[in-house]
Order: C-alpha cells, then structure tokens, then sequence
C-alpha cells in the first residue's frame, strides 16, 4: 500500500490463532476468588471462569468473520499509518456521508446492528431522506488499523486523519458522530476543521460544571456529579494504569486471553445500562466478539497507548475550566448510565450551536451497540435538522 491508495480488506484469521487461544483459554492459572459476593473486587472469578469456558468450547469466531467479510472493509495510509476502515455506501441519491468513531474497550463492533438502518432506512423501514453513506474506522493501534511505532497518536491527530480519510474518499460535506474517545475525536475534527462539517452528534458532549451554577444545581446535575466523583473513587484504576504505564499491563493484554477478557469485560458491565450484569446488556458473543477482536489483533497495549497520548487532555474537557470553544452545529444523546453526563447549561459553554438534546430514559456507555434503534433515531433526528 502507498499514497493515497484505498484497498479492499478481508479480515482471514489463521486457524492456528484460534487454537492457540483456545489452549491459553485451557491453561489458565487462575487465582482464587474474590472476598465479596459483587463486582466490588472486579469481574467474579465463578462468572470468568464461565465466559472462558465458553470462549474456548462454544463461541465461533468464524460466524463474526463472515459477518464482518459481508460489509465493505477497506485499509489505506494516513499521515504514514495504516487505518482500516468500513465503508457502507446508501443506495439512496442524497444521502448524507458520515463518519462514526468508537472508542475503548468498544471498537467497529458497537455500531454493528445500525449500519443497515442508517445506510437502507427504506429497508428498516424508515425514509430515504434519512439515509447515509457509513465510514467506520478502526481507531489506531485499534483493530485491524496500524499500530503507531511513535508517540503522537492523540486525538487531535486522528481528527486530522479523519479529515483527510473523508477527503479522500470524495466527501466534501459530511457528518461526524461518536462516543467515548469518538467523543473526543469529534470535537476536536469540528473544532480544527469545520469547514466541510454538516454537525456533529456526540453520546455525550464532553463539558465541565459550571461553578456559576453550583448554588443552583438541578437534581440531575447533582446526580451528575456525585457520579463522576464515585468513579473517580472507584472506578478510575483502569484509566490511572492506561494513562501512565499502558506498556506494563498491555504485556498481560497481549498475552492472556483471561486477562484481556476480564479487563475488558469489567467495563461493559460498570458502564452498560445492564442492572448489575453485562448479559442483561449484551449476548455473551456480543461481549466476546468484541474481546476477540482485541485478542486476535494483539493490541491490547497499542489500543491502552492512547489513553498515555490523550487522557490528561480530555479530562480537563468534562472536569475543569473550558479549554475551547466549538460553532459546529451539534446533537447530544445523554444515556442515564453513562457517567459524564453534563446539563445541556454546562456544556452550552463549549459547545455554542446545541440544535438537539436529548437525555434518554434507557442505555449507558455503549449507546449504540446497547440501544441500536434508540441510537439510530437519535441520528436521524439530529441530521435532519443540519442535511
């Protein structure tokens, strides 16, 4: 691959990869069990050893390749990395192109079940003057994307790689949307380049409080904040060891599919709207499509990385005073069980053209993978005020 060459993709895992993590699966060294009968201490050694067993005797990577080998994948080289990308393109004249981006533990797995709804709303039973044309790339050091071999990869940067990635596929007046780091990739592709940007839809908006409220709080900015205080407590170890040694724990990512799946696993169950266990949210090779994903590509570490680029920088966006301001016209979903969740007041500051709010009554960190249909109306909706 050189230039600016855009190439077909087809993801074909060797078999011998898919014994070689079933034999890991096999000799695992477990530790013993937890002291509480919660998730307090973590993912619950009896439910592990459940999905693992699983894992390695009953899930069936081949059905999630075929699925993924059914949609249009593509690769191409961005400022001198790798990206893998899908590619979906709407039967329907007028449709509106538009970039998604996932973010960490998720990957291109979490918009999945849209895809066809938002490509073909005629054939999900919707309105042609709904539909879009898909981009879904995999972050770097993501997925099938390239692994950065230099420090530099922060958000900024991939905003920049997405600008180009949509100019490059002929786009000149598109859409963006994304959750968790797509959050913040978004913002900033809005904020460095909104020329071509027809708005921007985040699950959430990333914003501060603001002090000049504190006196007046509603009840769901305090619910707010006493949620990003209980996961600053106890719920930030992840992001503590991501954000300053991703090197150290990604050696045990790399190499234990135990430990990347309870790392990984750990999260969808505290952030999906799931009441307490991650298969209220997600089928168990829901959960493990997306852990393999993460095992078979190796980047465990590569995909932590981004957190040493990129967390000091976003967590002054929802914690400290504004940074930036962004013109972009911009849609916000705010799922109840996600954490960050500002009042449509707070993140006004930053965000100064707010067309559409809406706080949703179900779903939490994964909106789209959690809540396909919710998320895709929300889209829609949004969209339609800016085509």
């Amino acid at each position: 691959m050189t230039g600016n060459e855009v190439v077909p993709f087809r993801i074909e895992v060797p078999e011998e990869d898919l014994r070689d993590l079933a034999g890991r699966l096999e000799r695992t060294r477990w530790p013993e069990a937890e002291t509480v009968a919660d998730w307090s201490q973590g993912v619950p050694a009896a439910y592990l050893r459940e999905l693992c067993a699983y894992w390695a005797n009953g899930y069936d990577w081949r059905a999630t390749e075929a699925r993924l080998n059914a949609l249009p994948q593509f690769r191409t080289e961005l400022d001198g990395l790798r990206i893998h990308f899908l590619h979906l393109e709407s039967p329907h004249p007028g449709a509106l192109p538009l970039v998604l981006t996932h973010g960490w533990p998720g990957s291109i797995l979490e918009f999945e079940k849209a895809l066809g709804p938002l490509t073909d709303p005629v054939a999900h039973g919707g309105d042609a003057a709904d539909a879009f044309h898909v981009v879904v790339p995999s972050l770097p050091g993501y997925g099938f994307s390239g692994k950065p071999g230099r420090p530099g990869w922060d958000v900024d940067r991939i905003a920049r790689a997405w600008a180009e990635l949509m100019d490059r596929l002929g786009y000149r007046r598109y859409g963006a949307q994304g959750g968790d780091w797509g959050t913040s990739i978004t913002a900033s592709l809005a904020r460095q380049n909104p020329g071509p940007l027809a708005g921007i839809h985040l699950n959430p908006p990333l914003a501060p409080p603001d002090p000049a409220t504190f006196d007046e709080l509603t009840g769901p900015e305090r619910a707010a904040l006493a949620d990003l205080e209980r996961a600053r407590k106890d719920g930030s170890g992840y992001a503590a060891q991501m954000s300053t040694r991703p090197q150290t724990i990604g050696y045990g990512l790399v190499d234990s599919p135990v430990a990347l799946c309870a790392w990984i696993v750990e999260k969808f169950q505290a952030w999906a709207d799931c009441a307490g266990h991650p298969e209220h949210a997600f089928t168990r090779d829901e959960l493990l499509d997306n852990v393999t994903l993460y095992w078979l590509t190796g980047t465990g570490a590569s995909a932590a990385r981004l957190y040493w680029e990129s967390f000091a920088q976003v967590s002054g966006w929802f914690t400290e005073s504004i940074v930036d301001t962004i013109a972009v016209p911009t849609g916000a979903a705010i799922f109840p069980k996600e954490i960050p969740r500002p009042s449509r007041r707070w993140a006004a500051k930053r965000f100064t053209d707010i067309r559409q709010w809406h706080e949703l009554d179900r779903g939490g960190h994964f909106g789209a993978f959690e809540q396909p249909g919710l998320f895709v109306d929300e889209v829609r909706s949004f969209f339609r005020l800016v085509r």
